[in-house]
């Protein structure tokens, strides 16, 4: 997460050039995003006067040492599955969006209920026809700050239902606790849209869960905040700002009324990237060029 800041922003750091002669020491450094890679280059250069080479490689502290853009993967076959699941065995025409993160403020939750909300209020015939399942597990629940999120959700979330809810429908299911690992496939597969709003994420494997679980002849549609590490190679997700809220409610909506040819087609792209650049790859990438940068250290 540090080096997806610019470099002024690091250089701000009292200590950066500790920082910088500390890494330097390194024969590789992986990063998430070539954006990432973008960011280090310019920390190298800007504080230490660290020196891009022909080779590609960066010249810093009397060392040199190369940085990758090694995107981490999953594990697919933990989530693919050939089997046929209803997406709501009692209500057919309900469609779920599935929310899962960290219960955390740079996950852009208030953002993303509150979307939801003007959702719900400029697209009323909507209304009764979809649910916000979003799972929240609780971290540092002993710092202040993440115990003012926690609230703010209930908050908003008890609102939203207050508001727009009926007897037989809840707009918002908020669920402040994990999911089991062994339910994860299963309800990604059953939504229509998994909806993932960070504002800031190294890179967020849960979209790419979701896109290795769905159906091909009846995929679901990933809405993904641009600011997200996945969104470099997701770019075939409906790709949102989740500081714009109209941008959040307009993807929200694209992806509801998509038609199948499309739900299609972009799921292709997708499931080509995640099924790729798995965490095989990423664990075999990663170690390859580690071998030949240890061998090129002078």
């Amino acid at each position: 997460m540090l080096f997806r800041s610019p470099a002024q922003a690091l250089i701000a750091i009292p200590e950066h050039r500790e920082i910088a002669r500390a890494l330097s020491a390194y024969d590789l450094i992986g990063l998430q995003t070539h954006r990432d890679v973008r960011n280090l280059i310019d920390f190298f250069q800007q504080s230490v006067f660290g020196s891009l080479l022909p080779s590609g490689r960066i010249r810093a502290c009397d060392s040199e040492l190369d940085i990758g853009c090694f995107p981490v993967g999953i594990d697919t076959n933990d989530f693919a599955t050939s089997a046929s699941i209803e997406r709501d065995s009692e209500n057919p025409e309900m469609n779920r969006i599935i929310g899962i993160d960290r219960l955390d403020y740079t996950k852009g939750l208030p953002q993303k209920f509150r979307a939801f909300g003007q959702f719900l209020e400029e697209f009323p015939e909507h209304r009764r026809r979809i649910v916000l399942s979003q799972f929240a597990p609780p971290t540092r629940e002993s710092v202040e700050a993440y115990a003012d999120i926690r609230s703010e959700l209930e908050s908003l979330s008890g609102a939203i239902n207050g508001r727009f809810g009926e007897l037989d429908w809840v707009p918002i299911n908020y669920i402040h606790r994990p999911i089991p690992r062994r339910e994860l496939r299963d309800v990604y597969r059953s939504s229509r849209v998994c909806w993932v709003t960070p504002l800031m994420d190294g890179m967020n494997l849960v979209s790419k869960e979701y896109v290795a679980s769905q159906d091909p002849e009846d995929p679901g549609v990933l809405v993904l905040s641009k600011f997200a590490g996945a969104a470099e190679q997701l770019s075939d997700g409906v790709l949102v700002n989740p500081y714009d809220r109209n941008d959040m409610v307009q993807g929200l909506r694209r992806a509801l009324e998509m038609p199948i040819d499309e739900r299609v087609a972009r799921h292709e792209k997708l499931a080509s990237v995640v099924w790729t650049s798995d965490s095989d790859a990423w664990g075999s990438t990663f170690f390859n060029a580690l071998v030949k940068a240890g061998k090129r250290r002078t």
